[in-house]
C-alpha cells in the first residue's frame, strides 16, 4: 500500500556496513521517494553538538538589529549568499504561481574553500562558486557554518549512495557527479507573528524543491512544516527528537524518470490563539550536484511504456533558473534588494 504519511527511517542499518542491513535501507528510501517523496532519518552520525552550536549562533544573528544584518546582505538575486529580509522572496513563484512574499528570513552560505582553477573561477561556473558572505560581529560563526556545510555534504553523499541502491544502480554511481557539489546551506528564521498575514501568505509558500534532496533540522515551534500526499492531503511532518527531514527535489525527479516523486510542502503560519513565542527557526541543506552533472534519464528508469519523458539539463542551468524566480518574484517584482 502506497504511503500516506511520511516515514521514519533507521539509517544505523546501512551504517553497520552488511549487504542486507544496506539494502533493507535503501528499500525503505525507494518506498519513500516514490510514494512521497519525503522521509524523516534517525541515526545519521551529525553530531547533536554541532547542530545545537550552529542553531545557537543562527539565533544570535536574526538577533541582531536589522541594519546590522544588512551588512550581509545578498549581493545579487542569483548569488545564494548573505541574508535575505522577511518577505523578500516567495517561494511560489518558483512555481509560476503568484503569492504575497513569505514570512521569514534566511542566512545562506555555498561552498567553502574554493580553489582557483579554471572549473571554480571560469566563466561556465556562473555564481555557484561566488563568495560567501559572512556577519563580524558573531564569534565563532563562520567556522561552525563551515564544520556544519561539510557535514551535511557528508551525509548528502550518504543518502545519494542509498539512492543509488534503492535504484539498482551502483552504490557509487553519485560520487563523481556530486565530488564538486554546488549545494547551499540556509538558516530559515520565521519570525513570532504578532499581527494577522496577507491573504494566501505562509511563512513558506507551496513549494518543490530544486535539488538532488534537501536536509532539514527544524525546531518544534508551532505553524511548521506540512507535505501534501498523493491524496491531496496536507499532513504533518513527524517531529523525531535529534532526527533529519530529507526530501528529493525536481531535479531528483527528473533524474529518475518520474519514478520519484518531488512532493509540494509548505510551513505554515502558527496558530492566532498559540499562546507562546511562535518564532521558528530551521537549518536546511539543499544538495545539488556538480554544475554540469547532465540530468538525464537514469539506467533502468525508463521502459519501453514509459520513456525518457525531460529533456537533458545541467544541474547548474536547472537551479539557477529556478532561485532566479523565487528571489525576483517571477521577474514582475522588484522585491529583492540588489547590491
Amino acid at each position: 500500500m502506497p504511503l500516506s504519511s511520511v516515514p521514519i527511517i533507521d539509517l544505523a542499518p546501512y551504517f553497520e556496513g552488511s549487504a542486507a542491513g544496506k539494502q533493507a535501507v535503501a528499500k525503505a528510501v525507494d518506498q519513500a521517494c516514490r510514494d512521497i517523496g519525503f522521509l524523516v532519518i534517525t541515526h545519521h552520525q551529525v553530531p547533536e553538538e554541532l547542530v545545537e552550536r550552529v542553531s545557537r549562533l543562527s539565533r544570535a544573528f536574526f538577533d541582531l538589529p536589522l541594519a546590522e544584518k544588512r551588512k550581509a546582505d545578498r549581493p545579487r538575486p542569483d548569488q545564494v549568499r548573505g541574508y535575505s529580509a522577511v518577505a523578500e522572496e516567495s517561494l511560489s513563484y518558483s512555481l509560476e504561481e503568484a503569492a504575497p512574499g513569505d514570512l521569514k528570513e534566511s542566512f545562506s552560505i555555498g561552498p567553502l574553500d574554493v580553489p582557483a582553477t579554471a572549473y571554480y573561477r571560469g566563466p561556465e561556473a556562473g555564481p555557484h562558486f561566488a563568495p560567501n558572505v559572512w556577519p563580524t560581529t558573531i564569534p565563532c560563526f563562520r567556522e561552525a557554518y563551515a564544520e556544519y556545510f561539510a557535514a551535511m555534504s557528508d551525509l548528502a553523499r550518504t543518502l545519494m549512495r542509498l539512492f543509488a541502491l534503492g535504484l539498482d544502480l551502483p552504490e557509487t554511481y553519485f560520487d563523481s557527479r556530486i565530488d564538486r557539489h554546488i549545494s547551499m546551506f540556509r538558516t530559515l528564521c520565521y519570525p513570532h507573528q504578532q499581527a494577522a498575514a496577507l491573504p494566501g501568505q505562509l511563512r513558506a509558500g507551496a513549494h518543490t524543491d530544486y535539488g538532488s534532496l534537501t536536509i532539514v533540522r527544524p525546531d518544534d515551534a508551532p505553524g511548521g512544516l506540512q507535505v501534501r500526499n498523493a491524496d491531496g492531503e496536507w499532513v504533518d511532518v513527524p517531529k523525531v527528537p535529534g532526527s533529519f527531514v530529507v526530501n528529493i527535489g525536481d531535479l531528483m525527479m527528473q533524474w529518475t524518470n518520474d519514478r520519484w516523486v518531488s512532493t509540494l510542502h509548505r510551513v505554515v503560519n502558527p496558530p492566532a490563539d498559540a499562546g507562546c513565542d511562535t518564532r521558528r527557526q530551521s537549518l536546511v541543506f539543499f544538495h545539488q550536484p556538480n554544475y554540469d552533472t547532465l540530468i538525464e534519464c537514469l539506467p533502468g528508469c525508463a521502459t519501453p511504456g514509459t520513456p525518457p519523458r525531460h529533456a537533458p539539463i545541467t544541474s547548474g542551468d536547472h537551479l539557477r533558473s529556478k532561485f532566479v524566480k523565487q528571489t525576483t518574484f517571477g521577474g514582475t517584482q522588484t522585491g529583492v534588494r540588489v547590491a
